[in-house]
């Protein structure tokens, strides 16, 4: 008797990579609140301000928030082959549910729905050639990353915390996710790290200190850095206009783009490690 393609117990089909697309980076958080969403967009206009193409999917479909940070509206367009053509915006390719379904409508959806969604962004989106795409994923340990890494071979991903021990708490959770999917962690990223005084000029560390840099030398993964909690960087999300737009010297956007270059730097890395011979080039 012939059996089935995909009967009970056979392997399910393998990830496909997304054409013209050489890296694909997740970057998630155990928790809500913790700035994951403001660290994706920042980071990918600073690899678009070093030069890199870069494609931006907001895999948050909960809370859709993408389309607001960067002040960027309008429905998405269709080619002729009903390929999803991404908004443009500050020099990234964006695609986002918030496009689709805008306002403050919730989307009340299961898990099957969600793949679907996922599969259709990363699969019919005409991204076009990109040396990154950055996805945001939505809090929590959940659905969307066992979709996207069962559809696409992710580079890797970003975990995103605070050093308060709740969200450390869930940053571990969020790492040993990863772990489980089989998706190589790039490091960890400490948002809202300390405060700079504008009387003093001081550092006060609001939420404690070294919990990040610590929870990844645990778990032996890299840290990627201290970004500052920053009344601009919320600003800026809030009004369309990342404070990254303002260049590497601007002084609210160097932690960001040193960040940016962690990251490139672990992707070199990962890259030299494969044998794949890619080095990315920066200034």
């Amino acid at each position: 008797m012939h059996k089935p393609e995909h009967s009970r117990g056979s392997q399910p089909p393998a990830p496909q990579p997304i054409p013209g697309v050489n890296s694909i980076i997740a970057v998630g958080s155990g928790k809500g609140g913790v700035g994951k969403t403001t660290l994706t967009v920042n980071l990918a206009l600073a690899l678009a301000g070093l030069g890199f193409k870069v494609g931006l999917l907001d895999a948050d479909i909960y809370g859709p928030n993408v389309p607001l940070m960067l002040g960027a509206s309008g429905e998405p367009k269709l080619t002729e082959g009903n390929r999803i053509v991404p908004i443009e915006r500050f020099g990234i390719r964006v695609i986002s549910i918030g496009y689709l379904s805008p306002g403050d409508k919730p989307l009340v959806w299961r898990g099957p729905m969600l793949h679907n969604v996922i599969k259709q962004f990363l699969g019919q989106v005409a991204w076009g050639e990109l040396d990154f795409l950055i996805i945001d994923l939505p809090p929590g340990t959940g659905d969307v990353v066992i979709s996207l890494s069962q559809t696409v071979p992710l580079t890797g991903a970003i975990v995103v915390t605070t050093p308060s021990d709740v969200s450390l708490q869930d940053a571990r959770k969020a790492i040993e996710m990863f772990n489980q999917v089989r998706v190589e962690i790039l490091g960890i990223a400490e948002n809202m790290s300390y405060f700079i005084c504008p009387h003093c000029n001081h550092e006060i560390d609001i939420f404690s200190t070294g919990g990040g840099d610590r929870t990844a030398k645990q778990f032996g993964v890299p840290f990627l850095g201290r970004i500052e909690l920053d009344p601009t960087i919320c600003s800026g999300g809030d009004s369309g206009q990342p404070v990254v737009l303002a260049g590497e010297n601007a002084n609210n956007a160097k932690s960001l783009f040193a960040f940016a270059r962690k990251v490139l730097a672990r992707i070199d890395e990962l890259n030299s490690r494969g044998g794949s011979g890619t080095v990315l080039s920066i200034d």
